[in-house]
This record gives structure tokens, sequence and C-alpha cells, in this order.
């Protein structure tokens, strides 16, 4: 999972988790019926967009609010490929990395990529490349013990490195 293409999503600052998945479908415990529910609060055609665009580009503090776990989940199992944004709240960005959600911070990205953008990500160099407008964003390469987790999910990356021992 070095590299991500696709299509761009965009949203604004503060998308938090009250939106991401609402609290009144937080009884759901398959992943499935979750993603049924990503992004309605803020955007009730979601399900339809995420079929063709398959990242999400956002502004400041992405995942803020509630520290449910359920909010990176249905956005992974709604098809979403990876979400890239100028910053994220410091729990859904660890939540996202341990269940297998690609993420990424990117100093300014929504300011400079537009909603349908064609993009490619290459996690290891960290770089974002905008197809359409011919433009590379750098921002930090990701360590591939990261990379390797993002791809696995915490759990499964754990029981792999015990399995070794």
């Amino acid at each position: 999972m070095n590299i991500i293409e696709g299509k761009v999503l965009k949203y604004g600052d503060g998308v938090n988790t009250d939106v991401i998945i609402p609290g009144k479908y937080l009884i759901y415990t398959d992943y499935k019926e979750l993603a049924k529910h990503a992004m309605e609060g803020i955007d009730p055609d979601f399900s339809k967009k995420i079929s063709e665009r398959k990242i999400i580009v956002a502004g400041t503090n992405f995942g803020c609010g509630s520290s449910r776990e359920q909010a990176p989940i249905a956005l992974k199992y709604a098809g979403v490929q990876c979400v890239l944004a100028d910053s994220f709240a410091r729990i859904f960005y660890r939540n996202a990395i341990n269940i297998g959600l690609p993420i990424l911070e990117c100093d300014s990205i929504s300011s400079k990529i537009d909603d349908a953008d064609e993009l490619r990500i290459d996690f290891r160099k960290g770089s974002v490349e905008d197809v359409n407008k011919g433009i590379r964003l750098d921002t930090h390469p990701v360590p591939g013990f990261l990379l390797e987790i993002m791809e696995k999910g915490l759990v499964k990356y754990i029981k792999e490195k015990r399995d070794k021992i």
C-alpha cells in the first residue's frame, strides 16, 4: 500500500465524528451497516459519491469531537481509500491507523486540491501529486512499520509480530 490513486471528495474544516457517523447509528456492530451511514451528518449523498471518488481531502481538525472508533471504521467500509487533511484530531488519527484506514496529514492541502481532482499519493516518499493540475505537494514520508499497520490494522499487525517470536 505504498501508492494510492483516485478522485477527491472534498470537505472543509472541523469535520467531526458526529457528522462522520451520527450517534444514533452507534448501536450497530456490523461495519457494513455503519458504512451505509458514513458522512450522513454532513453529506447525504456521500454513499453515491464515494463509489467514484475514493479519497477524502479536508481542512483542519478532521475527526474532532468524540473519540468514537466507529468514525474511521465507517469511512473505511464505505470505500474510502485514504483521508488527506491539513490536520487531524489526535484520537481520530490513531484510530484510523489502528483500524487500517490510510491517512496522511499534508499542510495546506485543502487550499490546493479541488473536488474531483485526480490524486496519486506516495506514502513512502511523502508526496501527493494532483494529476489534473500537475502539482506535487510534499509531506512527511510514512515509516515502513506504520504503513504495515495501516495496511493490516493494528490487531493483525501485532498478531503477526507475536507469531514470529
